[in-house]
């Protein structure tokens, strides 16, 4: 990470979920910054819980966990994690061994990335399938052993209403797809035209972990507000993201070079060097 008191007491804008802000704000603090929490996005429970509960342990070959939040809710709706990955005949692959799970005793699971992966494992549910590189659906669907699924059920455990690009190339390439939506994703209550003043002060960054949070932002801040906001550099994840902040109007836009705090704080580093306080 580009030096220990890089951004030198500057505010930054923490966008993603309250749950989830915790070790971003921490970090943030570690290089020298000011986090300013605002969540635009809310995490809930699914609305229909038990069509989501109905799914599992249906025979799948191949469950692929989207994030870690379809991680924590999964095991949520389910009283028996056993069921996460149990095969057809009603047995669990948390009592097989490896061996046995790749000679097709119950489905492979799989995560689109490392954290999501880091997730499973913590609860005994450790992905077979993970990218080695990005955490993406793009990255995911490289695998070769996802290049050869016709015939194969698929379950993919996501939020409601996420993206339909891994589902369709899996069903282009064969597959039978199913979802199960675990958690819903719904935009806060909250105006932030009080806030605007004191923003306008003291921060000098924003960050953004998805293209939702951004979108969500500026329909939380007054338009007459959107100007300056989009004036602010800004710290993403991806590549994508970076792409749609591009075309919603944001001008300084640096990528993390992995997808995690860590490289989103080391991106708001490389924007505190290429964009120093003025005097």
């Amino acid at each position: 990470m580009t030096g220990l008191r890089a951004l030198g007491g500057r505010g930054v804008l923490v966008t993603r979920p309250a749950a989830q802000a915790r070790e971003l704000c921490r970090l943030i603090e570690d290089v020298g910054g000011r986090p300013v929490p605002f969540p635009t996005v809310e995490i809930r429970p699914p609305r229909n819980p038990d069509a989501a509960r109905a799914l599992f342990g249906a025979g799948q070959d191949l469950v692929i966990f989207i994030s870690r939040n379809a991680v924590e809710y999964a095991l949520a709706l389910l009283p028996d994690r056993a069921v996460l990955i149990r095969d057809s005949a009603g047995n669990s692959t948390l009592e097989a061994s490896s061996e046995e799970v790749a000679a097709g005793s119950g489905p492979q699971l799989a995560a689109v990335g490392r954290a999501t992966a880091t997730a499973m494992q913590e609860a005994d549910i450790a992905p077979q399938l993970v990218p080695e590189s990005g955490f993406d659906s793009e990255s995911l669907l490289a695998l070769p052993a996802l290049m050869e699924v016709a015939g194969k059920r698929v379950l993919i455990v996501r939020g409601e209403g996420g993206r339909a690009m891994l589902g369709r190339t899996l069903a282009q390439r064969g597959a039978s797809v199913a979802y199960a939506e675990v958690y819903q994703r719904v935009a806060p209550d909250t105006d932030a035209a009080a806030l605007i003043p004191e923003w306008q002060q003291s921060l000098s960054f924003v960050t953004a972990t998805s293209d939702e949070v951004l979108v969500n932002l500026l329909a939380m801040v007054p338009e007459t507000a959107h100007r300056w906001l989009r004036g602010l550099p800004l710290a993403v994840l991806s590549e994508r993201n970076a792409g749609t902040a591009i075309e919603l109007g944001f001008r300084i836009v640096a990528v993390a070079k992995e997808p995690s705090d860590a490289g989103l704080c080391d991106a708001l580093c490389r924007l505190q060097l290429n964009n120093p306080p003025t005097v």
